[in-house]
């Protein structure tokens, strides 16, 4: 995990996955916050802190993870709201945000931590709150970056609403993202288990910044998805993104 860090925080400016991820993220964002402003948010596992600066445009982000060398890296950028604590075990008081988020996160807790973070982070929010996930999407697309992100599953639309639900929250939208690069994705991971996963210190290619001109021209393949996903869900693809509410 902290190689994993440590290659995310060279590459979240700008590699075309981080590009394409906050465009997804953002509408749910804008969704969430509405007209109002000076909001309270979590980032469950803020990782380098990244995205804290993002959800920072809304209001007072916090965030807290358990690895130290992500926090040592988010700190080192400015940040000051971090904590160090399990998802399973958020140490903030209750009903005290109005945006939860955890993203990439829950995919590598055993499951009973898994369940304990989703009651925790429906348990901090406010009555009415809202919780936005993303987590990687189905099990065939396994390969080099889950040895790298030391994930234990991948997620199905029925088995994220099925965690979230059983916490009490209710889910609000439901989409797969990344479905323009799903063909690609698929061919290339099914090679990589044919050959036998590589190893953590191998896997790092996986998060490294591809070419300018491939960069860009992915980077534009998932903006292009970003506007219609507004409209209509994707079927498949390597990531599942959710917008979950508290009842009021």
């Amino acid at each position: 995990m902290d190689r994993l860090l440590e290659a995310t925080s060279r590459a979240e400016r700008d590699h075309f996955w981080f590009r394409g991820f906050r465009q997804f993220v953002c509408p749910l964002l804008d969704r969430a916050a509405g007209a109002r402003t000076g909001l309270r948010l979590l980032d469950c596992g803020c990782g380098t802190g990244a995205n804290l600066r993002l959800l920072g445009r809304y209001g007072s982000a916090w965030g807290f993870d358990l690895t130290h060398s992500g926090l040592q890296i988010a700190r080192s950028s400015g940040l000051e709201r971090l904590a160090r604590a399990s998802a399973g075990s958020v140490p903030f008081p209750s009903e005290a945000f109005d945006i939860v988020t955890s993203f990439d996160v829950l995919y590598c807790l055993p499951e009973p931590v898994e369940r304990d973070a989703a009651a925790e982070m429906c348990r901090v929010l406010k009555p009415g709150g809202w919780l936005i996930v993303n987590v990687a999407a189905m099990p065939i697309l396994r390969g080099n970056h889950s040895v790298l992100s030391a994930e234990l599953r991948r997620y199905t639309r029925a088995s994220l609403r099925a965690l979230l639900e059983g916490a009490g929250l209710c889910v609000e939208r439901i989409t797969y993202t990344n479905a323009s690069l799903f063909p690609m994705m698929l061919a290339v991971r099914g090679v990589q288990r044919l050959a036998g996963l590589a190893r953590e210190a191998d896997a790092l290619g996986e998060i490294t910044v591809p070419s300018a001109p491939v960069n860009a021209a992915l980077s534009a393949l998932l903006a292009i998805e970003a506007r219609a996903i507004r409209v209509l869900p994707m079927p498949f693809g390597s990531s599942l993104l959710c917008l979950a509410r508290k009842s009021a």
